[in-house]
């Protein structure tokens, strides 16, 4: 086994959480180093819509304009759920959607070189007997010591499994989503339009004039076995359900770009398992979607991580220091984490708990095929949420 240098902070996961928590480390003025288990930075999903809340991180992390410039912003939001259709204007708040690969290039670019390691896949994390501090074992033997752990390795993560919580709950329900191109222009709106017809929803927002971003969620069906590695037979699956729909989204799904199509199953944190788990042992947390993973249906799983990213290098800033050159004090620096990632989960908790709760009535009243109780979720939003379709989004994290 071969024993690695020793590093102050250590991020798993080279994703929108790893780096977005990275970057505002960094512009703290903390150094950190981000493990990521493949051979490239990848940005599976094709798109993430990114709401006013998501814009006020993006800011802080100093990325915000430069990606203004690459998604057109979108003025109205409009549901369209079984027949009935509902416009929101937009009006203050801010919506867009980007391309994953261009949040993650940015994040990256923004970050010091070096920072990023990739090809490191973590199979797991112990704690020091004599230091208490997390070792980091490799698939390759190597292992990492580091004074303090920061898991962003998703869904699947293993720093989360070292902290004893359990899987994210996985339901029969899959997500499909896509880009389609259009060389001469689109001619769409832009605004955001999702259409509900039973168990089905559609969804679809520009990009910019010539790129659609678009998903699908329904329930798994025996045919996705074959779906999930063929995206041909995806595409084709996909427009064949969508009969009764209008024929240029029908032929929007036709013309899709197969290397961005994407078969994902839903899986989520549900909200008692945000108000009860244990997300910190030591100097080892778990943020993003390693703690708080929701379903897709308010839209705010990527939004949320970058939110979590700025407010825990906020409270590490203001706890700790790295100073170049200099020596510190093991207690006085895990005393510090310790009482930074405290703050950090009290300070986030009420919020990860009103998205986690929002998005699972939301999620049940989708899959549900009793009309008596998509009446009563309804009833439980608006008392839980108020009438405000993207109260959500009006969250602001704070300054760096």
């Amino acid at each position: 086994m071969v024993s690695l240098s020793e590093y102050g902070i250590v991020i798993v996961g080279g994703g929108i959480s790893g780096l977005s928590t990275a970057l505002a480390l960094h512009r703290k003025g903390i150094k950190s180093i981000v493990l990521e288990r493949s051979d490239e930075l990848r940005a599976t999903g094709a798109a993430i819509n990114v709401l006013t809340n998501g814009w006020r991180a993006l800011d802080q992390l100093g990325i915000g304009p430069e990606l203004r410039q690459k998604a057109v912003p979108l003025s109205k939001f409009r549901d369209i759920f079984e027949g009935k259709e509902r416009e929101v204007l937009l009006g203050k708040d801010e919506l867009r959607s980007l391309k994953r690969s261009d949040l993650i290039k940015a994040l990256a670019d923004g970050l010091p070189s070096g920072t990023i390691r990739l090809g490191q896949q973590i199979v797991s994390v112990e704690l020091d007997t004599e230091s208490g501090f997390p070792i980091i074992h490799c698939i390759d033997g190597t292992t990492i010591n580091c004074k303090i752990l920061i898991g962003c390795d998703g869904v699947n993560s293993i720093v989360a499994k070292s902290l004893g919580l359990k899987a994210p709950t996985l339901v029969p329900v899959c997500g499909i989503r896509a880009f389609t191109s259009y060389p001469n222009g689109h001619g769409f709106t832009n605004d955001f339009t999702r259409i509900k017809r039973g168990t089905f929803t559609m969804g679809m927002v520009p990009v910019n004039d010539h790129l659609v971003h678009w998903f699908v969620g329904r329930p798994w069906i025996s045919e996705d076995s074959i779906a999930q590695h063929n995206t041909t037979f995806l595409r084709d699956l996909t427009a064949d359900m969508m009969k009764g729909l209008p024929d240029k989204l029908i032929d929007m799904v036709r013309k899709v770009d197969l290397n961005s199509l994407s078969l994902t199953c839903v899986r989520y944190r549900t909200p008692w398992d945000m108000a009860f788990g244990t997300f910190r042992k030591g100097t080892t947390i778990v943020v993003g979607d390693a703690m708080h993973v929701t379903g897709p249906y308010i839209g705010q799983g990527g939004s949320v991580c970058m939110e979590d990213a700025v407010v825990l290098a906020r409270r590490l800033a203001g706890e700790l220091h790295f100073p170049e050159g200099q020596s510190y004090d093991d207690g006085w620096l895990r005393t510090g984490a310790e009482k930074a990632m405290d703050g950090y989960l009290r300070e986030r908790k009420p919020r990860l708990l009103r998205v986690s709760l929002e998005a699972y009535l939301m999620g049940l009243m989708y899959a549900t095929p009793f009309k008596i109780l998509k009446i009563l979720i309804m009833v439980a939003l608006v008392a839980f949420f108020g009438h405000g379709a993207l109260g959500h989004a009006q969250y602001d994290c704070g300054t760096l």
